[in-house]
């Protein structure tokens, strides 16, 4: 039997990649951290909040996304926006993920 450790770290492991991709794909159309949280639990992507804030810093400190805060509510929120550069590495991370997709499938067929 797996140890409940060593599968909590692989697992997290194939994880961290997809939710960058799950981030861009749903920042195509702007939205804030919290409802982002919920859309990739939602999706069963779900991530910590400790994970995804600092993400999003980065995937905009590197251009791939943008962001501006809204003050139409009553708390003010920062909206992301996935960039042109993030939706180009967006479709190049996807079309990957397919690439690898077919390689697992080959590999279990064992053909």
């Amino acid at each position: 039997m797996i140890d409940d450790d060593v599968l909590s770290t692989h697992l997290q492991e194939l994880r961290r990649g997809t939710v960058v991709l799950a981030s861009l794909l749903l920042l195509r159309r702007p939205g804030y951290g919290y409802a982002l949280l919920e859309e990739l639990a939602r999706t069963g992507l779900a991530v910590d909040a400790n994970t995804l804030y600092p993400l999003l810093r980065r995937l905009e400190k590197q251009g791939l996304l943008t962001s501006e805060w809204s003050t139409d509510e009553p708390r003010p929120r920062k909206f992301y926006r996935t960039s042109v550069d993030g939706a180009a590495l967006a479709e190049t991370l996807r079309r990957e993920w397919a690439d690898l997709s077919t390689a697992f499938a080959t590999l279990e067929d064992g053909s």
